[in-house]
Parts: structure tokens; sequence; C-alpha cells
């Protein structure tokens, strides 16, 4: 018997029964007595569900659709199938996810992560530490000597194929722009910015893209809160605009909108400003696609990936003008 079959069986934990259920991604979707639930393996931490567990009842109870979790006969939310495989079960939602395509379902999604955003706050404390997001100077600071590192060893070996001339080919261009961003970071007020974020207690998403916004014609549903933390909440905006705009080839008007539909809801502060332009200035994409790389199998480079970098270096002047010129403008407006 499949693995689903064995979860399906843990809704008896919760006095319920499935008419039928269907796979979806990484879960098993339930339409039960109760409405459309989604079942998923469980892997992580219970202290920290039950925070998630707060924040989404918060948020539901402040007029944001989530996926919050269901608690078994037993009261918790976590249970096990006969096997000992731990589950969670979770309201879901009939809704389409974002259509990248569509200009209204990005405003909307932009529109709701500002609500989002206003109301997701969790009082910090020594305990949560942990929940804290890592130092974005740490992190950006290990991935230009990660960059380093794989341009060192390139050379060393010698560039075998086409892949590997043009990832080496693109390394200075894109390691200057990291260099830049850390630079722009120690300038910038982030470090009074990230404590500010800690001490009230504001909270990030984790995962905010188009696959975890539903939108139907009644509602919008925001789902996949497994990757909250306490952070700097432009990280959430910064994943959702980079993600978008790699679609449009950093259309600038496209990006001032959404950023204009956030800041209407959600006002963006000064050190905001510059926090999201070092964000937009890190080769985040390009980082990504060279550690993949070097930590898998270099033998063989997958089509996919190279597709993936000559896009990078066909969108490189783009990102760069958009970087520059977009948030410049956003920030001067502040000063005024």
């Amino acid at each position: 018997m499949r693995l689903y079959d064995y979860g399906l069986g843990t809704l008896s934990q919760y006095d319920l029964t499935a008419e039928r259920s269907a796979r979806t991604r990484g879960a098993l979707l339930c339409y039960t007595e109760q409405g459309l639930l989604i079942l998923r393996e469980f892997h992580g931490s219970e202290k920290k569900l039950k925070k998630q567990q707060e924040l989404l009842l918060h948020l539901q109870a402040n007029g944001i659709s989530t996926d919050y979790f269901l608690e078994n006969t037993q009261g918790s939310l976590v249970s096990q199938d006969k096997d000992g495989q731990s589950f969670t079960l979770q309201r879901w939602y009939e809704g389409q996810e974002c259509d990248t395509r569509s200009r209204e379902d990005i405003m909307k999604s932009v529109r709701v992560l500002a609500k989002l955003h206003i109301i997701m706050r969790i009082q910090p404390q020594d305990e949560y530490k942990e929940y804290r997001q890592r130092s974005l100077k740490e992190e950006y600071t290990r991935h230009n000597q990660e960059l380093r590192k794989i341009r060192k060893f390139i050379r060393k070996k010698g560039p075998t194929c086409t892949f590997e001339k043009k990832l080496l080919a693109a390394m200075e261009g894109f390691l200057e722009k990291g260099e830049q961003a850390v630079c722009l970071l120690e300038q910038s007020g982030y470090e009074e910015l990230r404590e500010q974020a800690w001490q009230e207690g504001t909270v990030c998403h984790g995962e905010y893209n188009q696959h975890n916004v539903l939108i139907s014609r009644e509602d919008i549903a925001v789902t996949n809160f497994g990757r909250w933390s306490y952070d700097i909440q432009m990280a959430d905006l910064y994943q959702f605009m980079r993600k978008i705009l790699e679609k449009y080839n950093w259309d600038q008007a496209l990006g001032e909108k959404m950023l204009r539909e956030y800041h209407g809801i959600r006002p963006i502060s000064q050190t905001e400003w510059q926090n999201l332009q070092v964000r937009f200035t890190y080769p985040e994409k390009y980082w990504k696609l060279a550690n993949y790389y070097y930590s898998h199998k270099k033998a063989w480079i997958s089509e996919k990936n190279m597709e993936k970098l000559e896009n990078l270096v066909r969108q490189q002047a783009a990102w760069e003008k958009f970087g520059q010129n977009c948030f410049r403008k956003f920030i001067c407006q502040e000063d005024r």
C-alpha cells in the first residue's frame, strides 16, 4: 500500500472520513464533511508548529484566510499512522494559484502581502530566538566566498563544457554586484533595522510566491507558512517581486506598480527602501545556480540549468538597471 494510503487512515483520529481524495504537490487533498482539507507528512519541530498555529489563527481572526491546522481528538496538531509516520491536517481552499501572466492576480497578491505584514507579529522572547532569520550580511558574505571558491575550482581544472565556460565568463560581473551589495548593506542601517524587526516581533512568511497564494472569486488564501521566521518583512516582498520580474524581463513599470500597491497599504520606511534596493542588488539567482552546480554532480549539466544560466546572462543588464533606477527613485521620493 502506498504512503498516502496510510496517511489517509489518520483521518479517523479527527473523527473524519474522506468522501474522495486527490494528490497534489507533496500532499493529499481530502474532501470531507468539514470541507476541503489537506493531509501532509510532517518532519519538523512541534514547538515551531504550535507557534505557527498561533500565527495562522491570529491571521484568520483578522480576516486573512490561511491553511490553519486541525487538532485531532487528543488535542494534538500532529497525528501518526500505524507505522509511526507523522501527519498534519489543515484547512484548504478551492482556488487557482496566482497566475503570473495576470497583472491583476499579481497586484492582488501584493496587496494581500501588505495586509499580512501589518498583522504578522509575534511577541519576541528568548526561547524564540532560534526562529530569527540569519543575518543578511553574513549570508551575502558567505555566498560571495562560495562564488570565489567556485571560480577558483573551474579555473584550476579548466572549463570543459559550455555551461562551465559561460558560468566562469559571467562570474566577475555577478561577483562584483555581490560585493557591492555587502557594501551597501553596511551603509544602509541594516543592523538597526534588523534589531528593530526583532524587537517589534515582525514575522515573514518565508516562502511567499505565486504557488502559495490561492485566488478564487470570493477570497484569497495564503498557504504554506512552514518557513516563517522573525525578519525584516522586505524579505517577503523581495522574494515575490523577484520571481515575478524575472518572468517580465525586469519591467520597471511593473515593479514600480507592485511597490506602490504595497506601500499604499503598508508604508515602507526609508531604511526599508534601502534594504529592498540591497536585496535586488545581490545576484541571488546566479549564486543559487553556481552553488547547485558545485554541490552536485558536475560531469553532466542539465539542459534546464543551461537555459537558466543563459536567461540570467541575457537579463543581467535589465536586472542591474532595475536595481539602480527603481529604488533610487523611491528613496529620493522619501527624502523629499
